[in-house]
């Protein structure tokens, strides 16, 4: 009788907290939060916003730096990038910075992160990875290094289509692809 009466009252408090918890999360405030704002000013509320709901996803705080970085908020967007980097960062997460690097035109940034992203995949498990970089290498002018890369990517998937579109876009001079 006591423990049958010990388990009701823990599930309900179980609940009762739930609810709470429930309750208690902040409702993100959707459409209102940019309509009817200049331009400037709903991007940025709209960036707010998603730094606030990215937590500390790597992916999502990454996705939020390249919007500061790129629009001219260098300084936030390394500061988020910074909070990655030094954090546990994985071979995805040195990527994208290469990738924010290399939209803003450091190259130099961009290859450093690059390189970092590959020394942390040295059994050359992400052959798409790899060849997205050779794809940037190609596009920056050093295509012996690009080839390399591709080279590998192709011996570990050669049927993989991506391979073959970045290589037509680092190729044909068309932008990188998202």
């Amino acid at each position: 009788m006591k423990t049958g009466l010990a388990v009701a009252l823990a599930a309900g408090y179980l609940m009762i907290g739930v609810g709470v918890g429930y309750a208690a999360k902040e409702k993100p405030p959707g459409m209102d939060l940019i309509r009817g704002k200049p331009a400037k000013e709903a991007g940025l509320a709209a960036l707010q916003e998603a730094e606030r709901l990215a937590g500390n996803g790597s992916w999502e705080l990454l996705g939020v730096a390249r919007v500061y970085y790129l629009s001219g908020d260098k300084r936030q967007g390394q500061a988020l990038i910074d909070r990655v980097l030094n954090a546990k960062p994985q071979e995805s997460d040195w990527q994208r910075t290469g990738e924010i690097y290399a939209d803003a035109g450091e190259t130099q940034k961009a290859e450093e992160a690059y390189q970092k992203a590959l020394a942390l995949d040295p059994k050359q498990k992400d052959d798409t990875g790899r060849a997205q970089i050779g794809a940037w290498y190609i596009r920056v002018g050093q295509r012996d290094k690009g080839e390399e890369l591709f080279s590998e990517a192709f011996a570990k998937n050669p049927g993989e289509l991506w391979h073959y579109v970045l290589a037509a876009e680092a190729f044909l001079g068309v932008p990188a692809g998202r």
